[in-house]
C-alpha cells in the first residue's frame, strides 16, 4: 500500500490548483494528511486516492472531490401503521426490552454515487432516525470505490461505458449476486433497490442472477456492492 507522504513526493512538482470550496466546507481544517493534501489542491481527483489504496478518513474529502455527489436511501424497513403495514420505508426499527424499559433504535442504509463510476453505501444506527440517516451518508463518502465501466457483451462491443467489461460476483450473507455485461439498450435487469446502486455507479445496460433471501436488501445491496467491487478481480487474461 502507498502511504500518503510517497504521493506528497510524486506530486511536489506539479502545478497546485486550489478547488473551489462550498461554504459548508469553508472552515473545514482537516486533520489527515491526505485531507491537508487535498484542502491545499496537490491532490485533485478522486482516481488518484483510490488507484494508490489510499484509505479516506474524512468524508469532506469526498466533498471537495465529488461536488456532484447524489444519495439515494434504501428501502431497508416495513410500514406497521394502519394502512402502511407492509410497505417498504428508508427506515428500519428494532426494540429491545430491558429492565429500564422498551429501547427502540434506527437502522439507515444509504447509497451515494456521482452517476460516472463512484459508488458506496453505509449503514447507521441510532436512537433516532435523521442521526442514523447521518451516519449512514457519512459511512457511504468513507467507503466510495471506483466502478470499472465497459462494454463486454458479444452481441454488442460498442467500446463505450455503459455496462461492465466482463462477469463478476459478490456475496453478503446468504445472498450471491452475478452481474452480466448486457448490450447497449437492455437497461437494468435487476430489482428496484438495486437499481439505484447500479444508477448511481454510472452502469445502464447490465443481467443479473440474484440467489438466497433477496428481500433481506441490506444484504442484497452489499452483494450488489461487493460484486462491483470485485469487477478488476474477475478481469479476464
Amino acid at each position: 500500500m502507498v502511504n500518503v507522504e510517497e504521493v506528497q513526493d510524486q506530486i511536489e512538482q506539479t502545478e497546485e490548483i486550489k478547488l473551489p470550496l462550498p461554504e459548508s466546507l469553508a472552515n473545514w481544517k482537516p486533520r489527515t494528511k491526505l485531507g491537508k493534501l487535498v484542502l491545499e489542491g496537490k491532490i485533485k481527483s478522486i482516481d488518484e486516492i483510490l488507484e494508490k489504496n489510499l484509505k479516506i478518513l474524512e468524508p469532506e474529502i469526498v466533498d471537495i472531490l465529488l461536488p456532484n455527489l447524489k444519495i439515494e436511501p434504501v428501502l431497508v424497513g416495513k410500514g406497521g401503521t394502519k394502512g402502511g403495514a407492509g410497505k417498504r420505508i428508508p427506515i428500519k426499527r428494532s426494540q429491545k426490552v430491558t429492565a429500564s424499559g422498551r429501547r427502540i433504535r434506527y437502522s439507515v442504509m444509504v447509497i451515494v454515487g456521482d452517476e460516472n463510476g463512484h459508488v458506496g453505501i453505509g449503514r447507521g444506527k441510532a436512537k433516532d432516525g435523521r442521526s442514523a440517516y447521518l451516519k449512514a451518508v457519512r459511512k457511504a463518502k468513507l467507503n466510495i470505490i471506483k466502478v470499472y465501466r465497459g462494454c463486454g457483451s458479444w452481441e454488442c462491443w460498442c467500446k463505450e461505458e455503459h455496462s461492465i467489461p466482463w462477469k463478476t460476483y459478490g456475496k453478503s450473507g446468504s445472498v450471491k449476486v452475478i452481474l452480466i455485461p448486457a448490450p447497449k439498450g437492455t437497461g437494468l435487469v435487476v430489482d428496484d433497490e438495486s437499481k439505484k446502486l447500479l444508477r448511481l455507479a454510472g452502469i445502464k445496460d447490465v443481467w443479473s442472477k440474484t440467489f438466497g433471501r433477496t428481500k433481506q436488501h441490506m444484504n442484497l445491496i452489499q452483494a450488489m456492492f461487493d460484486a462491483l467491487k470485485n469487477i478488476p478481480k474477475y478481469k479476464k487474461d
